[in-house]
């Protein structure tokens, strides 16, 4: 299971841009998407290809030519929305370019993209427009002679989202890619996100993500990340767990975890951390953990790996976990 992104910077800038990626890449994206608006963007994509560290994905609309240049510029893969490229011959230009370069095509479809006949014939139940415009545009380009194919059926509403990738992957054995599309600001967006794929992928669908996000990239790659981990899929960087704290607690649990958590962002290494506030769950939980703290009146204890080592003071917490993180590493 692959995390993908977006830059979010103008793709003729270069430097901007692979600034950006290798940023992604050390957050944990392993597929990054940057948008080809134009012939410039399509030449710098040279450059870029060669700079990243990880496959480049060109996203492009309207304009078939820019497509081709994207191919021949040395795009990793590329992503269209058949509808908007024109013609069924420029359709096919792009899907032999692509095949004759042995690079797979997305299909993305968004509901605000799907045609209105389409969406006058489906009435209310647009997870069928958008199933059925996937299925239209992947029979078009597998009978151009295109078959490294996948697909995207993307709506801003959880439940249709849900509702077209369940649909299209009982009636197709193509590769999905998941996402919102315009899932919102990071907070609410990374929630909505998390409700639409977390659900798909414990069923066992999708092979790549994106959680679309308002802002840094960035923290599309982090949320990605935890959101794999979350479900059992990825056994890779430090998941911080911490009690909601109540009338009990001791320390402060929601500035200890935040900093440890910002400590850690980057490390790939699979580590359960539990920062506790009280003697009621606050040993068990740190004792499950590989690394914890249950907070009380006088400091904190300190387990490792479930025996307790040590009596840390209040203002030393942050810091000895991420100490005895980085002892972790190390082994």
């Amino acid at each position: 299971m692959s995390i993908q992104s977006m830059t979010n910077t103008d793709t003729r800038d270069v430097g901007k841009t692979l600034a950006q990626i290798s940023s992604l890449e050390k957050a944990g994206c392993d597929i990054v998407r940057v948008s080809v608006p134009d012939a410039g963007a399509a030449a710098a994509l040279r450059e870029i290809k060669k700079g990243s560290a990880i496959p480049v994905v060109a996203d492009i609309h309207f304009d078939y030519r820019i497509a081709i240049a994207s191919v021949e510029n040395g795009a990793d893969g590329i992503r269209i929305n058949p509808g908007n490229i024109g013609s069924r011959d420029k359709v096919r230009a792009v899907a032999h370019a692509a095949a004759d370069a042995g690079i797979p095509v997305r299909i993305g479809v968004n509901l605000g993209s799907v045609k209105k006949a389409l969406l006058e014939e489906f009435g209310d139940d647009h997870a069928g427009a958008l199933v059925e415009s996937a299925r239209q545009y992947a029979d078009m380009l597998e009978g151009m002679g295109l078959k490294a194919l996948k697909v995207s059926l993307k709506s801003s509403d959880v439940r249709e989202t849900v509702e077209a990738y369940r649909r299209f992957a009982k009636e197709s054995p193509l590769p999905l890619h998941l996402g919102l599309t315009e899932a919102g600001t990071p907070f609410a967006g990374a929630i909505r996100s998390a409700a639409a794929m977390g659900a798909l992928l414990m069923e066992g669908i999708g092979d790549t993500i994106r959680v679309s996000l308002a802002g840094d990239p960035v923290q599309e790659a982090l949320a990605g990340r935890i959101l794999l981990e979350s479900v059992g899929l990825r056994n890779e960087g430090v998941r911080v767990i911490a009690c909601p704290t109540c009338a009990r607690t001791c320390g402060d649990v929601a500035a200890i975890a935040s900093e440890v958590e910002d400590a850690v962002k980057d490390i790939r290494k699979h580590l359960v951390v539990a920062v506790m506030g009280c003697v009621v769950n606050g040993p068990g939980e740190a004792k499950i953990a590989d690394l914890g703290v249950a907070c009380d009146k006088g400091g904190a204890m300190l387990f490792v790996h479930g025996r307790p080592v040590r009596r840390i003071a209040s203002s030393d917490i942050t810091k000895c976990l991420v100490h005895e993180i980085e002892k972790e590493l190390e082994k």
